[in-house]
């Protein structure tokens, strides 16, 4: 998990997760209650720096993931370093809190210490059943911004934290943020406005359904009521080849392949962006 402190700089972090082996199973952002703070640590009941972790933890959204890699939760740990970052600058110099945190309280990340907490904690934030009084917390649609998708080909190809390094680049915070796997009948769904105007609508159903997608909710900081337009500025022509000859340093330019495999589906008309965004983070929960 990417505490407050370090997600200002998750475009790095996923870029060194990816670079160290990790493949990203799920993703989500949420904004943390005492409660869950509470159970995430529980194993640090009583001690006193807990009410300090839960005043931290809720004041903004966090970055909760699910790693895969062989011996997942060791290496995890190891590539995330001692608690104290001084301590890790000296002995880990290359790890997540050597290079990111702050001091013993704000120290960039957290992980799971084994097996049997990583267990635990995945189903606070990943329930794959409801466990007691377990929910998933989460961030919902803002709708100060718009909605971006990053697709499966760009998840499958790296670039998810080349591009939002690029959002973050372009003047845009990162609202609300969830790995989905969109199923045939939502993508359809999504997508239908497009059904007999666009002659790849077919292709991109299949693109969206082929593997997980991030989507994004972006707000253009300068101006959040002009979040739609600048967006789309950034994203650039649908089709890659002419955005790579007309606007080289769009989003479409540096990391789409074909019209239909072009990185980021953004929202086309004003009026539709509300209802983009609660499709996803509202509707998809």
């Amino acid at each position: 998990m990417l505490k407050p402190d370090a997600m200002d700089r998750s475009d790095e972090i996923l870029n060194l997760i990816k670079d160290h082996g990790f493949k990203i199973a799920k993703m989500k952002m949420v904004s943390l209650d005492k409660g869950d703070i509470l159970r995430l640590y529980k194993e640090h009941e009583g001690k006193p720096f807990l009410g300090f972790l839960v005043n931290y933890l809720t004041t903004s959204p966090c970055l909760a993931m699910e790693l895969v890699a062989d011996n997942a939760v060791s290496r995890w740990m190891e590539f995330v370093g001692p608690t104290d970052p001084e301590r890790a600058r000296v002995e880990v110099p290359g790890s997540l809190r050597a290079l990111y945190g702050r001091d013993k309280g704000y120290n960039a990340v957290h992980g799971s210490n084994n097996e049997e907490d990583s267990k635990r904690e995945l189903d606070i934030f990943f329930p794959s059943t409801q466990v007691g009084n377990l929910s998933a917390p989460h961030t919902s649609a803002t709708l100060e911004g718009t909605l971006c998708i990053v697709k499966p080909h760009a998840l499958k190809e790296g670039h998810l934290g080349s591009i939002l390094q690029e959002i973050r680049k372009g003047g845009f915070r990162v609202m609300a943020m969830q790995m989905f796997y969109v199923e045939r009948v939502n993508a359809e769904e999504f997508y239908e406005v497009y059904k007999g105007v666009m002659p790849e609508y077919a292709a991109m159903v299949d693109e969206l359904t082929q593997g997980a997608c991030v989507a994004l909710e972006v707000r253009y900081d300068a101006d959040v009521g002009d979040s739609h337009s600048r967006f789309r500025e950034l994203a650039g022509p649908r089709d890659p080849d002419i955005a790579r000859h007309i606007e080289p340093s769009t989003l479409r330019a540096k990391f789409g392949k074909t019209r239909v495999e072009n990185a980021v589906h953004c929202t086309d008309l004003p009026e539709d962006v509300v209802s983009e965004v609660e499709y996803f983070f509202l509707m998809l929960q």
